[in-house]
Protein backbone atom coordinates (compact mmCIF):
# COMPACT_ATOMS: atom_id res chain seq x y z
CA UNK A 1 0.00 0.00 0.00
CA UNK A 2 2.84 2.69 1.10
CA UNK A 3 4.16 1.74 -2.52
CA UNK A 4 1.18 2.34 -4.55
CA UNK A 5 0.88 5.75 -2.86
CA UNK A 6 4.35 7.31 -3.67
CA UNK A 7 4.10 5.82 -7.17
CA UNK A 8 0.99 7.75 -7.42
CA UNK A 9 2.10 11.15 -6.08
CA UNK A 10 4.99 11.13 -8.48
CA UNK A 11 6.18 10.56 -12.47
CA UNK A 12 6.97 6.98 -12.90
CA UNK A 13 8.88 5.12 -16.02
CA UNK A 14 6.29 2.42 -16.00
CA UNK A 15 9.08 0.14 -16.06
CA UNK A 16 9.54 -2.83 -14.52
CA UNK A 17 13.73 -2.89 -14.52
CA UNK A 18 14.66 -2.75 -10.90
CA UNK A 19 16.94 0.33 -12.17
CA UNK A 20 13.67 2.06 -13.34
CA UNK A 21 11.57 1.43 -10.07
CA UNK A 22 14.55 2.35 -8.12
CA UNK A 23 14.82 6.32 -9.63
CA UNK A 24 11.15 5.79 -9.50
CA UNK A 25 11.90 5.82 -5.61
CA UNK A 26 14.65 7.99 -4.97
CA UNK A 27 15.30 9.72 -7.90
CA UNK A 28 13.74 13.10 -7.33
CA UNK A 29 16.30 15.58 -6.98
CA UNK A 30 17.72 15.74 -3.52
CA UNK A 31 16.46 12.60 -2.51
CA UNK A 32 20.04 10.94 -3.09
CA UNK A 33 21.99 12.98 -1.04
CA UNK A 34 19.24 13.15 2.02
CA UNK A 35 20.38 9.37 1.79
CA UNK A 36 23.70 10.05 1.94
CA UNK A 37 23.36 12.48 5.08
CA UNK A 38 21.85 9.91 6.74
CA UNK A 39 24.65 6.92 6.02
CA UNK A 40 26.35 7.68 9.23
CA UNK A 41 23.33 8.35 11.80
CA UNK A 42 20.60 9.76 12.53
CA UNK A 43 19.92 14.18 11.70
CA UNK A 44 17.43 16.39 12.95
CA UNK A 45 15.71 18.58 10.09
CA UNK A 46 17.67 20.93 10.81
CA UNK A 47 20.48 19.32 10.87
CA UNK A 48 19.76 18.40 6.69
CA UNK A 49 18.52 22.04 5.92
CA UNK A 50 22.54 22.88 7.13
CA UNK A 51 24.32 19.88 5.34
CA UNK A 52 22.20 20.98 2.11
CA UNK A 53 22.06 24.49 1.83
CA UNK A 54 20.52 24.50 -1.57
CA UNK A 55 17.60 22.72 -0.76
CA UNK A 56 14.36 24.65 0.63
CA UNK A 57 12.17 23.79 3.08
CA UNK A 58 9.43 22.57 1.69
CA UNK A 59 11.34 20.31 -1.09
CA UNK A 60 13.03 18.88 1.54
CA UNK A 61 9.78 18.10 3.91
CA UNK A 62 8.63 16.42 0.65
CA UNK A 63 11.88 14.41 -0.13
CA UNK A 64 11.55 12.95 3.73
CA UNK A 65 8.04 12.18 3.54
CA UNK A 66 8.77 10.50 -0.05
CA UNK A 67 11.65 8.32 1.47
CA UNK A 68 9.94 7.51 4.31
CA UNK A 69 6.97 6.09 1.88
CA UNK A 70 9.34 4.44 0.38
CA UNK A 71 10.26 2.91 3.23
CA UNK A 72 13.61 4.33 2.91
CA UNK A 73 13.81 6.01 6.27
CA UNK A 74 12.18 7.03 9.52
CA UNK A 75 11.19 9.24 12.28
CA UNK A 76 12.31 8.68 15.68
CA UNK A 77 12.04 10.90 18.40
CA UNK A 78 15.10 11.50 21.26
CA UNK A 79 14.74 10.68 24.20
CA UNK A 80 14.87 13.35 27.21
CA UNK A 81 16.70 15.39 28.23
CA UNK A 82 16.64 16.91 24.73
CA UNK A 83 13.76 15.32 22.94
CA UNK A 84 13.90 15.97 19.51
CA UNK A 85 12.71 14.54 15.62
CA UNK A 86 15.14 12.78 14.08
CA UNK A 87 15.34 10.92 10.64
CA UNK A 88 17.37 8.22 10.22
CA UNK A 89 17.45 5.27 7.25
CA UNK A 90 15.96 1.70 7.48
CA UNK A 91 18.28 -0.99 7.12
CA UNK A 92 16.97 -1.07 3.58
CA UNK A 93 17.78 2.59 2.96
CA UNK A 94 21.36 1.51 4.36
CA UNK A 95 21.91 -0.85 2.12
CA UNK A 96 21.89 1.89 -0.47
CA UNK A 97 25.55 2.46 0.35
CA UNK A 98 27.49 0.65 -2.18
CA UNK A 99 25.47 2.94 -4.97
CA UNK A 100 26.08 5.81 -3.74
CA UNK A 101 29.61 5.06 -3.13
CA UNK A 102 29.73 3.50 -6.59
CA UNK A 103 28.01 6.77 -8.00
CA UNK A 104 30.68 8.93 -6.34
CA UNK A 105 33.43 6.73 -7.64
CA UNK A 106 31.86 7.38 -11.06
CA UNK A 107 31.06 11.19 -10.66
CA UNK A 108 34.61 11.68 -9.53
CA UNK A 109 36.03 10.58 -12.91
CA UNK A 110 34.09 13.56 -14.63
CA UNK A 111 35.86 16.09 -15.85
CA UNK A 112 33.61 18.25 -15.04
CA UNK A 113 33.33 17.79 -11.72
CA UNK A 114 34.69 20.83 -9.62
CA UNK A 115 36.45 20.07 -6.05
CA UNK A 116 36.47 23.60 -5.22
CA UNK A 117 32.61 23.62 -4.65
CA UNK A 118 31.17 23.04 -1.28
CA UNK A 119 31.58 19.43 0.74
CA UNK A 120 29.32 18.76 3.24
CA UNK A 121 31.32 16.62 6.34
CA UNK A 122 29.19 13.28 5.86
CA UNK A 123 30.47 14.03 1.73
CA UNK A 124 33.64 14.20 3.08
CA UNK A 125 33.88 11.18 5.06
CA UNK A 126 31.93 8.90 2.75
CA UNK A 127 34.53 10.09 -0.02
CA UNK A 128 37.06 8.33 1.89
CA UNK A 129 35.35 5.54 2.08
CA UNK A 130 34.41 5.18 -1.51
CA UNK A 131 38.11 5.66 -2.52
CA UNK A 132 39.90 3.98 0.00
CA UNK A 133 42.41 1.06 -1.83
CA UNK A 134 42.04 -2.12 0.37
CA UNK A 135 45.12 -3.53 -1.50
CA UNK A 136 47.13 -0.67 0.35
CA UNK A 137 46.50 -1.08 3.28
CA UNK A 138 47.25 -4.79 4.34
CA UNK A 139 48.64 -5.17 7.28
CA UNK A 140 48.24 -1.57 7.69
CA UNK A 141 46.17 -0.07 11.54
CA UNK A 142 45.20 3.22 12.30
CA UNK A 143 42.60 5.50 13.49
CA UNK A 144 41.96 9.23 12.78
CA UNK A 145 39.80 12.13 13.56
CA UNK A 146 38.14 14.24 12.01
CA UNK A 147 36.61 17.29 13.38
CA UNK A 148 35.08 19.77 11.16
CA UNK A 149 33.04 22.89 12.63
CA UNK A 150 29.98 21.11 13.42
CA UNK A 151 30.78 17.32 13.04
CA UNK A 152 33.61 14.85 14.57
CA UNK A 153 34.37 11.54 12.51
CA UNK A 154 36.06 8.37 13.83
CA UNK A 155 38.16 7.00 10.93
CA UNK A 156 39.96 3.20 11.80
CA UNK A 157 41.92 1.15 9.06
CA UNK A 158 42.20 -2.29 9.93
CA UNK A 159 44.23 -4.68 7.70
CA UNK A 160 42.47 -3.88 4.56
CA UNK A 161 39.22 -2.84 6.08
CA UNK A 162 37.85 0.99 6.22
CA UNK A 163 35.44 1.85 9.28
CA UNK A 164 33.96 5.31 9.78
CA UNK A 165 31.28 5.90 12.63
CA UNK A 166 30.27 9.94 14.12
CA UNK A 167 31.88 10.37 17.61
CA UNK A 168 32.59 13.36 20.08
CA UNK A 169 35.24 11.15 21.72
CA UNK A 170 38.02 7.86 21.32
CA UNK A 171 41.36 7.99 21.16
CA UNK A 172 43.07 7.92 18.05
CA UNK A 173 46.55 8.31 16.46
CA UNK A 174 46.04 11.87 14.81
CA UNK A 175 43.09 14.43 14.31
CA UNK A 176 42.67 16.84 11.13
CA UNK A 177 40.80 19.83 12.41
CA UNK A 178 38.74 21.90 9.28
CA UNK A 179 35.99 22.27 6.77
CA UNK A 180 35.21 18.84 4.94
CA UNK A 181 36.65 20.46 1.63
CA UNK A 182 40.06 21.58 3.52
CA UNK A 183 40.88 18.34 5.35
CA UNK A 184 39.47 16.26 1.87
CA UNK A 185 41.68 18.74 -0.43
CA UNK A 186 44.88 17.80 1.99
CA UNK A 187 43.95 14.20 1.81
CA UNK A 188 43.67 13.77 -1.69
CA UNK A 189 47.08 16.45 -2.52
CA UNK A 190 44.63 18.72 -3.76
CA UNK A 191 45.45 21.58 -1.73
CA UNK A 192 46.69 24.51 -3.06
CA UNK A 193 49.18 26.69 -1.18
CA UNK A 194 50.20 25.33 2.17
CA UNK A 195 47.21 24.69 4.67
CA UNK A 196 48.41 24.61 7.50
CA UNK A 197 50.41 27.58 7.25
CA UNK A 198 47.46 29.30 6.13
CA UNK A 199 45.32 28.47 9.72
CA UNK A 200 42.75 26.05 7.58
CA UNK A 201 43.62 22.72 8.76
CA UNK A 202 45.20 21.48 11.86
CA UNK A 203 47.27 18.09 12.39
CA UNK A 204 47.89 16.71 15.75
CA UNK A 205 49.14 13.84 16.76
CA UNK A 206 51.25 11.14 14.40
CA UNK A 207 51.75 12.66 11.03
CA UNK A 208 53.01 9.26 10.02
CA UNK A 209 49.37 8.01 10.86
CA UNK A 210 47.63 10.93 8.31
CA UNK A 211 50.30 10.71 5.66
CA UNK A 212 50.05 6.42 5.71
CA UNK A 213 46.15 7.28 5.52
CA UNK A 214 46.69 9.52 2.40
CA UNK A 215 48.50 6.60 0.38
CA UNK A 216 45.68 4.52 0.66
CA UNK A 217 43.00 6.65 -0.87
CA UNK A 218 43.19 8.08 -4.83
CA UNK A 219 41.05 9.33 -6.51
CA UNK A 220 39.86 7.83 -9.93
CA UNK A 221 41.20 9.03 -12.82
CA UNK A 222 39.34 11.25 -15.62
CA UNK A 223 37.37 9.33 -18.13
CA UNK A 224 38.42 11.59 -20.61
Amino acid sequence: MKLDKVTSRKRSYEDACGTAHALDLIGERWALLVMRELMLGPRRFSDLRESLPGVSANVLTQRLEGLEEAGVLQRRKLPPPAPAQVYELTQWGLDAEPVILALGRWGARSPLQDPALPLSAVGMALSFRAMFLPERAIGAHLTLGLRTPRDRFRLAVSNGRIEIERSESGAVDAELTGEPGEIAGYVYGLSAGDPEGEGVLTISGDREAVNSFRGMVALPPMAC
